[in-house]
């Protein structure tokens, strides 16, 4: 349950699909690293909140508790540590691990691909956040999905929400993880586990409601900068000092229209200390909707200036905000619409068949094919002694192959080849 085969043409689709993501990581400067599939245990429990009873934990190895990696970014952290590395530009691309009630049709697996983009190092505030947002966006629109936004928040701006509305220091990263579910249920569902599950008051709940449910630009920065209550709150107007700069940033980049200042944003996570993201694709299929529906997220990410002192014997720390795209999801949506359109996906890249019209010709065909693969030419031939030209033509048809090198008897003889286009049929001697 949970896991999938994936047959050429979704493997094709696949390829494409992360070579695309691939190649704008690439742009940005990133080097790939690669960590292992195991972690031990202990590395990860204690970092995902609530996702942590998804961990997939393995029995005893030799003396060791090991678990599968739930994400790439514990391990990424794990490994600056563990090399003393204080400044990286990374991208891995890797499948992690999490024990979920898989949902297939909506893109949740057991096992999947994660795609992250991360900047570790001590730098100037919002420069290298900016630019995991310009990455975002410029990921969404090269894949041509549709409309999306990009929701912004900070931690320190929901922590010091949560001071303001008088909830306990201690119960801010619960109320987070509660606050999370914002996207899928309404907020009198929140409110309710807030109050029943979480232990708020219900007076500290709508407090909080108020805040939650404002979304904007710089503008709503500017409006709760002014706000008396979290203007005298230190985590908040810090938070919203860097977002204003955040914002400055963005619109330097051409990209304000399509980035969302969303109080209800909180990420389950329990790592992150900073800004926030998360990318939502709007729904498109029904041009009659008057607000645009969430289709769900397809890119998530944010600061975390903490995590790699967890594993520092020292406690060193190295700042890093880093994102990751939802590739499983994205997938999902680029398959459904491939079926719809009925559009034939090539699954292999051959660029020539070669081809005999007459029998006993297989030496020839044997000749000349090696010539082409080790003039690096991608070719194919069928494996029978003596196939039918029709036959073979067809194949080229059936799969996509462009050419077909033919050679017989005559073209032999002239020192020749003849060339064919499958899809003109034009043919020229070569």
């Amino acid at each position: 349950q949970g896991t999938r085969d994936h047959p050429p043409a979704q493997a094709a689709l696949r390829e494409r699909l992360l070579s695309a993501v691939v190649s704008c990581f690439k742009r940005h400067g990133a080097a790939a690293i690669d960590t292992p599939v195991l972690e031990l245990r202990e590395t990860l429990v204690g970092k995902y909140g609530e996702g942590a009873k998804l961990i997939y934990e393995l029995q005893d190895q030799g003396g060791e508790l090991l678990a599968l990696r739930y994400d790439l970014t514990v391990p990424f952290a794990r490994y600056l540590a563990m090399n003393k590395i204080t400044k990286m530009k990374r991208y891995h691309v890797a499948k992690v691990y999490r024990r979920d009630n898989p949902a297939t049709t909506r893109g949740r697996y057991r096992e999947f691909y994660q795609c992250d983009f991360d900047i570790a190092g001590q730098f100037d505030p919002m420069i290298p956040d900016a630019e995991c947002l310009k990455i975002v966006h410029e990921i969404l629109s090269d894949l041509q999905l549709g409309d999306f936004v990009i929701k912004v928040n900070d931690r320190r701006i929901l922590n010091g929400v949560f001071a303001v509305c008088g909830v306990p220091e201690s119960k801010f990263i619960p109320a987070c993880c509660t606050m999370d579910k914002l996207d899928k249920v309404p907020w009198e569902e929140v409110r309710s586990e807030m109050v029943g599950e979480k232990g708020l008051s219900p007076e500290a709940a709508d407090r909080i409601g108020e805040y939650v449910q404002l979304h904007g630009g710089l503008d709503l920065i500017e409006q709760l900068l002014q706000d008396p209550k979290l203007s005298q709150n230190k985590e908040a107007k810090e938070g919203l000092g860097d977002m204003k700069l955040l914002f400055e940033y963005l619109t330097l980049f051409g990209i304000t229209g399509k980035i969302s200042f969303d109080l209800s944003l909180a990420r389950g996570l329990d790592y992150y200390t900073g800004v926030i993201f998360e990318a939502v694709l709007l729904q498109q299929e029904n041009e009659h909707v008057e607000e645009p529906v969430s289709v769900g997220s397809v890119a998530g990410g944010g600061r975390y200036d903490e995590l790699v002192g967890m594993f520092d014997a020292k406690g060193r720390k190295v700042p890093c905000v880093g994102v990751s795209i939802g590739i499983e999801r994205i997938f999902s949506i680029l398959e459904q619409r491939l079926e719809a359109s009925g559009e034939k996906l090539r699954t292999t890249e051959t660029q020539v068949l070669v081809a005999t019209p007459q029998k006993h010709l297989l030496a020839a065909r044997m000749k000349l094919i090696s010539e082409l693969w080790d003039a690096g030419i991608k070719a194919e031939m069928l494996y029978k002694k003596d196939p039918k030209l029709l036959k073979q033509l067809q194949y080229c048809e059936d799969t996509g192959i462009p050419l077909a090198a033919i050679v017989g008897e005559q073209e032999l003889a002239d020192g020749v080849v003849k060339l064919r286009d499958i899809a003109t049929r034009k043919e020229v001697r070569m």
